[in-house]
C-alpha cells in the first residue's frame, strides 16, 4: 500500500504540500458525500414519482408499489454508501479498486461462514418480493407477530403491530405466513338468544338486518350476510349465526356493525337477550346477628 501523501523519511517533510494535499482530500470528500446525497434524495424523489405517487397512472396496485419502492430504497441507500466508502479509501490511501474488490471477495469467502444469517436475510426479501408473499399495508401474521406491513427491506422486514409497536424481522426468518389481506375475508357474528324465546322471530328479524346491512354495505361485501341458524345450545342460550364475505380487511367493521343494528333490533321488537345475575349466598346465622347489631333505638319510648 503506497500512501502518496506520506513522505519516506520524516525529515523532508514538506508543510505547504502536506496541507494542501489534506485540504483537497476533505474538499473530496466533502464533495462526494454531498454528491451521494443529492444522487440519493434526487432517486428515490423519481422512484417516489413512478411507484408511489398516486395522481400518475401506474401498472403496479398501491400495495405492491410501496413494497417496491421500500426495497429499492433499501438497495438504493446499501449501494450509494458502499460505492462511496470505496472512492474515499482509495483517495485516502491510494488502493487500486480492482485489488480492493479481489481482497474483498476472498475476505468474504474467509468469514462466509460467519455472515451465512446475512446472506439468508437478503435472499429471503428478494423471495419475499417475487413471490409476492405480502406488500406494504398488508395485514400478516409470521411466527409470534401479528400486524401490519410497515416497511420490506432487503435485509428486514417491520411489522407495526395493533398495540402501536414496531417489530424488525429478519427476512431470513420469515418461514411461514399468514396473510389477512387477500382474496375474501369471512364476518362472522354469533348472537346469544334465550331458550323461552321465539328463534323463528329472532332469526326473521336477524334476517332483515342482513338485507339492510347488505344494501347499505355493498361496495365492501363479496358475498351477503346470511343467517345460518342455530349451530350451538348452550347451558342457557341458544347460539344463532350469521356469516358474510367482505372485502380484505373489511370484515372486522361489518361484524361490529351487524352486532350494533341486531341488538337494536331485538330491543325494539322485544326480543330479550342473555342477563346474568350474580347470586351471593351468604350464612343466614351470621345475617341475623348483624340484623340485630343494626337496630336503631328510639330514645322517646324508653321508659325509665
Amino acid at each position: 500500500m503506497n500512501v502518496s501523501w506520506i513522505p519516506e523519511n520524516i525529515s523532508d517533510f514538506n508543510w505547504n504540500k502536506v496541507g494542501l494535499t489534506a485540504l483537497y482530500t476533505i474538499l473530496y470528500i466533502v464533495v462526494i458525500l454531498a454528491l451521494a446525497r443529492i444522487a440519493y434524495g434526487v432517486l428515490i424523489y423519481l422512484l417516489k414519482r413512478m411507484l408511489v405517487d398516486r395522481k400518475v397512472k401506474h401498472l403496479l396496485d398501491e400495495r405492491k408499489a410501496n413494497t417496491l419502492f421500500s426495497l429499492l430504497r433499501s438497495m438504493l441507500f446499501y449501494g450509494i454508501t458502499i460505492t462511496v466508502s470505496l472512492h474515499i479509501l482509495k483517495r485516502l490511501f491510494n488502493f487500486d479498486t480492482g485489488t480492493l474488490l479481489a481482497s474483498a471477495s476472498v475476505l468474504g469467502v474467509a468469514l462466509g461462514f460467519g455472515s451465512q444469517s446475512l446472506v439468508k436475510d437478503i435472499i429471503g426479501g428478494f423471495f419475499i418480493l417475487f413471490e409476492n408473499q405480502f406488500s406494504v399495508g398488508e395485514l400478516v401474521k409470521t411466527g409470534e407477530f401479528t400486524g401490519t406491513i410497515e416497511e420490506t427491506g432487503i435485509r428486514t422486514t417491520h411489522i407495526r403491530a395493533w398495540g402501536g409497536e414496531l417489530h424488525i424481522i429478519p427476512n431470513g426468518s420469515i418461514t411461514a405466513v399468514t396473510n389477512f389481506s387477500r382474496g375474501k375475508m369471512l364476518a362472522q357474528v354469533e348472537i346469544q338468544v334465550p331458550y323461552n324465546e321465539d328463534l323463528e322471530r329472532a332469526m326473521r328479524v336477524m334476517s332483515q338486518v342482513c338485507e339492510k346491512v347488505s344494501a347499505e354495505f355493498g361496495d365492501r361485501i363479496i358475498e351477503a350476510p346470511t343467517v345460518q341458524g342455530v349451530t350451538q345450545f348452550g347451558e342457557r342460550n341458544v347460539v344463532l349465526r350469521v356469516i358474510a364475505f367482505t372485502k380484505p380487511d373489511e370484515q372486522w367493521s361489518l361484524e361490529r356493525e351487524l352486532r350494533r343494528r341486531i341488538y337494536s333490533a331485538f330491543l325494539k321488537e322485544g326480543i330479550r337477550t342473555p342477563q346474568f345475575q350474580s347470586i351471593i349466598m351468604t350464612d343466614p346465622m351470621k345475617r341475623t346477628a348483624m340484623d340485630k347489631q343494626d337496630t336503631v333505638i328510639d330514645p322517646s319510648k324508653n321508659e325509665l
